[in-house]
């Protein structure tokens, strides 16, 4: 278990209804809230006019982000991250299974979205249900597709067994930027994650038989050089932020969420928020979200990587350190 931390800096979906927009816009922004005077709100979308922020950052600036992989025993990989006071909490578990019809010689991933009550008090009874299944929907889309992550080599035995990775997310804590933590925490436990070698055995009269290797050092790791993050985008006034707060969300009407490869390859878009962007803003978003992810996966890439190669001798914080 241990710990790193950095600082630093499609495809639209359209024709879909007014009353869609509304019903997503409640449900992403029950997310968390926060109750702000007329004069804080000018305040904050004065100082990002000047690309100022509340904290001291510019626009294009990450908070802190501290990863930390390795952090639940019973599962095939895990990590949590905190960006902030964002704390997000990812287990993978590898199970096997039948491929789908249609995939007969590919594995998949399950995504499962918890918001805790400890999150935020609007989550309190199934009051994060709907946002935890529009989560899980979103990192469904991104993930679970052959461009981001080789589901071929989940595959033991075309259309009779492959790997199904159940990815489980939990919110701890919510200040902001939401499916860009989500995301970072997922890639690191794909980075994480060990599935056990297995061999597939044919007898004389055909029947075969799994052989799982016992062997904890004889695994298969997943390549996550190609799995992208989001990087969320706020429009506030004139201007656009990555990584805002509650406060600086809370003066945004529109978000733009772009899926970006380390390459800066945008492979999915997506509009959320009960306001408008027009199609300048829309592109300029976009340029800023490939060039701030590009940093985003360097940074990520240098900090599992340093922790890769100091082995056992990689400080433990452990999950409550």
């Amino acid at each position: 278990m241990t710990q790193g931390a950095w600082c630093g800096g499609g495809v639209v979906r359209a024709r879909a209804t007014r009353a869609d927009d509304v019903r997503r816009a409640k449900r992403l922004g029950s997310m968390a809230s926060v109750s702000l005077s007329e004069a804080e709100k000018v305040y904050i979308v004065h100082g990002v006019q000047e690309d100022l922020r509340v904290d001291g950052r510019g626009c294009e600036d990450y908070r802190c982000v501290e990863v930390e992989t390795d952090v639940v025993s019973n599962t095939s990989g895990s990590a949590r991250v905190k960006l902030g006071h964002t704390d997000i909490l990812v287990g993978v578990k590898a199970e096997m299974g039948t491929p789908k019809l249609e995939k007969p010689d590919e594995g998949y991933l399950e995504f499962f979205v918890d918001c805790s009550a400890n999150a935020t008090p609007e989550f309190e009874g199934r009051g994060g249900d709907d946002l935890g299944t529009e989560i899980a929907n979103t990192l469904y889309r991104i993930f679970n597709n052959k461009s981001s992550v080789d589901l071929k080599s989940l595959c033991i035995s075309p259309r009779e067994h492959c790997w199904i990775l159940y990815v489980d997310v939990l919110l701890l804590e919510c200040d902001g930027n939401l499916f860009d933590t989500i995301c970072i925490a997922v890639k690191a436990a794909l980075f994480n994650t060990r599935i056990p070698r297995v061999r597939v055995l044919e007898d004389e009269e055909g029947s075969k038989d799994i052989e799982l290797s016992d062997d904890p050092y004889d695994c298969i790791r997943l390549s996550v050089e190609n799995v992208p993050c989001i990087v969320t985008l706020c429009k506030i006034g004139y201007r656009h932020v990555v990584d805002a707060t509650l406060q600086e969300e809370a003066c945004s009407l529109a978000s733009l969420l772009v899926s970006v490869t380390s390459t800066g390859v945008v492979t999915c878009m997506r509009k959320v928020g009960k306001g408008s962007l027009d199609p300048e803003s829309i592109f300029e978003m976009m340029e800023t979200g490939k060039r701030v992810g590009k940093v985003l996966h360097a940074s990520l890439q240098s900090v599992l990587h340093k922790e890769e190669s100091l082995g056992p001798k990689r400080q433990k914080v452990g999950f409550l350190g």
